[in-house]
């Protein structure tokens, strides 16, 4: 990497706004230079304790627009996600009947069970008679022996399919009363009636596409609720910070798939890298690695090249076991030179850019332990003289906020300019360029971060009241710097790198200059 030469007054690069924040995580100072038009995703913390109250209002919001009982609210909400304005949209485009039908809903105006008008029935399923009052029907119409129904309700529970038990009768699709499972499961098995009622609940998390987990581990029980854009990170009462999207912990600017792919690489790759060193080579067309593992010194890469496992170059298929026709290595010539760099192309690129990203995410582990070191700096300044020093403070979540910003622009850049992903998005020309622009502001940037860690570690606390002042003057400087630049280089992400691409879609969470948005509880 490129070193950057400064002096203390290089660090100011131009004109920027007057915008900057903190890292939430940790102790959230008040800031000297806050955003207040920027606004993050509103997200809520469901606990425990909160879930039924969080169900209760969407199922009161169908209730009172549709006059429907709860069972058929729920079972509305059910079928369309937990998505009210689904529901409302539907139900505007297509009509209650239609809306119904799509969810298997039937609103009965009559008690059904009225219009049998003999004491017993016979129950198709099992064939047998039985007394009218041990029989139930169901809003469509449809009436089994309670014995047929509960273990069907049983069957149902066990197998996990109860927020959805259809009735028993031939291609019928309506949905069973809850009531009425519940009744009848709970006279034969409470445990089973306690774990239906539970699914009913817990479908509120499990089936709404505005919902999460916690992925704490171990788990906090609490979920997430976002009320806009799933493309968003968030941080859960616990301290848990995570992407909505995928649940994996924050890692924009990287994409979902990238971030998932780079750790997938990070798994296999650190074990393996040096056995690939030694055991590998890439063949000369398709650069994938072929491991020779037996006979002679002819190979066959699976595109169908043949090379010499010696140098490495193509040859032809003729061979004995001690030569190939047409072929000598035994001189050394700067092609097999090339072919060592080739050879070693894709694993020093992905050596590079794992590097640094090891490197900054090291870094902020050790400067998470700037923290004490900070506040006794300023309990040493405080003795002194009284004053405000939300500054340093700032200066310390700025640079927590932007390392992993840094860090996460590595993965990002291994995939966005490889042979992976975007091959057939990118000319080779388009390719350069992007990448020059791209690295030319994460360079800008990291030159920034790393000065305000240097200003950051200065013994500021014993330094005399001009040198303060000084240094107080460059460490907001350069964290207004800092922020301009780290929503700069998301800007770039977004609208010239991402933005121009047809046949893939990778979307990432937005910059949020005052850090991952801590959710509020849910009243």
């Amino acid at each position: 990497m490129e070193d950057y030469a400064s002096t203390d007054d290089d660090y100011y690069c131009g004109d920027y706004d007057d915008e900057g924040g903190s890292l939430v995580g940790f102790e959230d100072p008040e800031t000297e230079f806050p955003c207040p038009d920027e606004k993050g995703p509103s997200s809520k913390v469901i606990t425990k304790d909160s879930l039924l109250a969080a169900q209760r209002d969407d199922l009161q919001n169908v209730m009172d627009l549709l006059s429907l009982k709860e069972q058929h609210a729920r079972t509305l909400l059910i079928h369309y996600r937990w998505d009210v304005d689904k529901v409302f949209a539907v139900f505007v485009e297509k009509g209650k009947d239609q809306l119904y039908t799509e969810a298997g809903v039937i609103v009965r105006s009559e008690d059904n069970s009225l219009l049998h008008s003999s004491s017993e029935l016979m129950c198709d399923v099992c064939m047998d008679e039985v007394p009218v009052n041990e029989t139930t029907t169901m809003d469509c119409g449809h009436f089994f022996c309670n014995d047929c129904w509960t273990e069907h309700f049983i069957v149902k529970i066990n197998e996990g399919q109860s927020k959805r038990i259809t009735c028993m009768a031939h291609k019928c699709n309506a949905i069973c009363d809850e009531g009425k499972i519940r009744n009848l499961v709970y006279a034969r098995h409470p445990d089973l009636a306690e774990k239906f009622d539970r699914f009913l609940l817990e479908s509120y998390i499990d089936d709404n596409s505005r919902v999460k987990w916690c992925p704490s581990v171990p788990h906090c029980g609490n979920a997430i609720r976002v009320e806009h854009d799933k493309y968003c990170e968030v941080e859960c009462a616990c301290g848990m910070q995570f992407c909505f999207s995928c649940s994996s912990e924050a890692h924009s600017p990287c994409s979902c798939l990238m971030w998932e792919l780079w750790i997938c690489k990070c798994q296999n790759e650190s074990e393996t890298v040096n056995w690939i060193a030694v055991h590998t080579k890439p063949c000369p067309y398709c650069h994938k690695l072929v491991e020779k593992n037996g006979g002679c010194n002819l190979v066959t890469c699976i595109c169908g090249q043949k090379f010499c496992w010696l140098c490495a170059r193509p040859t032809g298929a003729s061979h004995t076991w001690d030569s190939i026709a047409g072929h000598s290595c035994g001189r050394y010539t700067e092609d097999q030179e090339e072919n060592v760099d080739r050879a070693k192309k894709y694993l020093w690129r992905y050596l590079h850019y794992h590097n640094r990203y090891k490197a900054h995410t090291d870094s902020l582990k050790a400067e998470v332990q700037l923290k004490e070191k900070i506040q006794l700096k300023i309990s040493k300044l405080e003795e002194r003289e009284p004053n405000d020093f939300s500054w340093v403070t700032n200066g310390l979540y700025r640079l927590f906020r932007s390392r992993r910003v840094l860090s996460y622009s590595y993965p990002f850049a291994y995939y966005m300019f490889g042979d992976d992903l975007f091959k057939n998005e990118l000319t080779e020309k388009e390719r350069e360029i992007k990448q020059n622009l791209f690295e030319d502001q994460q360079q800008q940037l990291e030159a920034n971060v790393e000065k305000l860690s240097m200003f950051l570690e200065d013994p500021f606390d014993e330094y005399d009241e001009d040198q303060v002042t000084e240094t107080r003057m460059k460490i907001i400087a350069l964290s207004k710097v800092i922020d301009n630049l780290c929503r700069k280089l998301y800007e770039c992400i977004e609208i010239d790198l991402l933005g121009p691409l047809q046949q893939t879609i990778h979307i990432i969470a937005p910059y949020i200059s005052m850090g991952v948005e801590k959710a509020s509880e849910l009243s």
